[in-house]
């Protein structure tokens, strides 16, 4: 359990290190305007398209995985929706934070699977992020662009996280290789993704941003790591799922939100500060929630 804990821990001194440097450095905002940009425009997209990419997918025997996975996903966008329609609820918060309780932190997703259930446990791991980022990345843009007055349809289009999800599949269903001198150039563009983009969240956050709403908070992080993980582990008995993969999608499903909710946010005029706040809570409550998550899966499957 405390190997789990350890795990995340990185993600949140990242987090540390660039609130740090933006605040006590020359290293200040303006600066770190460009690097939400950067990430959000090249090195996100970068990472998704090249992980999904080199993800094997092998429908036939993961369909029931897949469909976890996919129903997951949703039930936390209709959920974190029905909150809009509460008393007191401010529209552009839910519409900024809506994204926090489905979102998932895919790079922990790896590093975990790999760890728990080696190669196997990553390949469903990797199927898992090839068909629920579009999901996510569809119902982040739907929230915050119908708030914002956007297009909705256009915002879709152009989103660079869709469009790079979309290609991704694309080339791995049609079978692509990249070139071995292409894919490590990309490669070792997208790694930079992932220490950026959480930097980029400590140097948007104020911690006093929940204060904004406390309830609202504690309602998307409380589907985000209480209702999705029961979720999860009610779907994997319901679809009958082999234990590894009951795991994998109890794994997937206790997941803390996606760094990279954030950047969505400040990018579409959504409220950057309260989205890295409640990003922040996420990493901190999957530091407590995955291990509690993993001991209630292997209690109740014997393990």
């Amino acid at each position: 359990m405390l190997d789990t804990a350890l795990l995340l821990l990185p993600d949140f001194l990242l987090i540390v290190a660039g609130w740090t440097i933006c605040h006590r450095t020359a290293l200040n905002r303006p600066v770190w305007d460009s690097v939400e940009r950067l990430v959000y425009w090249l090195l996100f997209p970068v990472l998704l398209f090249v992980s999904i990419v080199r993800s094997p997918l092998a429908p036939a025997a993961t369909a029931g995985l897949a469909a976890g996975g996919v129903l997951t996903v949703l039930a936390g966008i209709a959920l974190a929706t029905a909150l809009r329609g509460l008393p007191g609820i401010d529209p552009k918060l839910q519409a900024s934070g809506a994204q926090v309780a489905f979102r998932f932190n895919s790079y922990v997703a790896l590093a975990l699977a790999e760890r728990l259930g080696g190669a196997q446990a990553l390949a469903w791991v990797a199927l898992l992020i090839a068909l629920c980022v579009p999901v996510c990345n569809v119902g982040a843009v739907w929230s915050l662009a119908r708030h914002g007055g956007h297009r909705i349809g256009a915002e879709l289009v152009r989103n660079p996280l869709i469009l790079a999800t979309v290609a991704g599949l694309v080339c791995n269903l049609a079978g692509l290789q990249l070139p071995t001198p292409v894919a490590t150039t990309l490669s070792r563009i997208g790694a930079a993704a992932l220490p950026l983009g959480l930097m980029a969240v400590g140097a948007g956050l104020q911690f006093g941003g929940l204060r904004k709403a406390p309830g609202l908070a504690a309602a998307l992080l409380s589907i985000r790591h209480a209702l999705l993980p029961a979720v999860g582990l009610g779907l994997g008995l319901l679809l009958g799922l082999p234990t590894g993969q009951a795991q994998v999608l109890l794994l997937f499903a206790a997941m803390p939100t996606a760094s990279s909710c954030f950047v969505l946010a400040a990018r579409m005029g959504g409220d950057g500060p309260y989205v890295a706040g409640l990003v922040t809570a996420s990493t901190l409550l999957g530091m407590i929630g995955l291990p509690l998550a993993l001991a209630a899966f292997q209690a109740l499957h014997g393990g």
